[in-house]
């Protein structure tokens, strides 16, 4: 199997565009999450060194186990304490630095209710964008960035930021490709990271006919023809998740798409009943108008998306 591309981020660390997402779909238990660190260990044994986990997926620790077991070289929500969430992540990694940090989401918690702050409240993503930025001088870090951004949020963090993030990791898939958030990002130096590359839980991206028919045309899977569409759009990597070894391998293997066939994929949002959110943000979307405690205007993505969400709590 040919190595994984990689790009090269702005702080001059290359990294490969196709890695695994560990959202196992609920948050695991420290101690345990035994199919995690089996998953990790079977993906890094089929070539894959891009790893993508949080804080709040609760399992860091098998991730890193995993990790530091295999014996392959290494060359959130809280915005209140990013020192001391970053040290809990390298902790519970285990590991002597972290080769890419991210704000999982622009907004966070007030730590006494447990209620989320609105955009405006402190410490807003300048600030906690701050205390990302001085966590470079550690060593511990290597690169930084941030995940769930619009381009209505980066440009607010970028009036005040010192580093321009490397990436920003954004739902993105052919019925949500995002290419307003690439191009801009692209305009400022960052990197683009799809998660839910595949739809996550909901079918509609790999059933599609026309997505089906490309796939037979290259004797592919439909992941295959999805991942190697968000790839060859460029200034894009993908972390799709997977635990099926046959699958984890052939995930990694990039196919070259003819212009038609990217422009058919590029377009297929535009049709009937497609133009939709694939995520379900962790279960925080049990508010009609809100993702996770902040308005679809907070965050700076179009109602439209997230319709279905939408109609589902008003019939209830």
């Amino acid at each position: 199997m040919a190595p994984t591309p990689t790009h090269k981020l702005n702080s001059g660390y290359e990294m490969p565009v196709v890695g695994l997402g560990c959202w196992m779909g609920k948050p695991g238990v420290v101690g345990e999450n035994q199919e995690v660190e089996d998953m990790v260990t079977n993906a890094l044994k089929v070539g894959y060194t891009h790893f993508d986990t949080a804080n709040g997926y609760g399992n860091e620790e098998a991730v890193g186990r995993a990790i530091r077991n295999s014996g392959v070289a290494r060359d959130g929500w809280n915005h209140h304490d990013v020192a001391g969430k970053f040290q809990e992540s390298l902790d519970l990694l285990g590991l002597d630095y972290i080769d890419l940090f991210l704000v999982h989401f622009p907004m966070t918690k007030d730590l006494k209710t447990g209620e989320v702050l609105p955009r405006s409240a402190h410490p807003n993503i300048q600030e906690t964008w701050a205390d990302m930025e001085a966590l470079l001088a550690t060593g511990k870090v290597r690169s930084i960035g941030v995940s769930n951004f619009s381009i209505k949020n980066l440009e607010y963090l970028l009036e005040t930021a010192k580093v321009v993030p490397a990436v920003n990791q954004i739902e993105s898939h052919i019925c949500w490709p995002q290419q307003d958030v690439a191009d801009f990002c692209a305009s400022k130096g960052i990197f683009n990271t799809a998660h839910c590359p595949l739809g996550q839980y909901q079918p509609v991206a790999l059933k599609d006919e026309k997505v089906a028919s490309i796939a037979q045309a290259h004797s592919s899977t439909p992941a295959q023809i999805l991942l190697s569409w968000s790839v060859q759009r460029g200034n894009w990597s993908v972390v799709p998740k997977s635990s099926n070894v046959d699958r984890l391998r052939k995930n990694l293997e990039l196919l070259t798409l003819t212009p038609e066939e990217m422009s058919t994929l590029s377009n297929l949002h535009k049709e009937s009943g497609k133009y939709r959110s694939l995520c379900d943000y962790a279960g925080g979307m049990d508010v009609v108008g809100e993702i996770m405690g902040w308005t679809y205007e907070e965050l700076g993505w179009d109602p439209a998306l997230f319709a279905v969400k939408d109609a589902a709590l008003a019939g209830k």
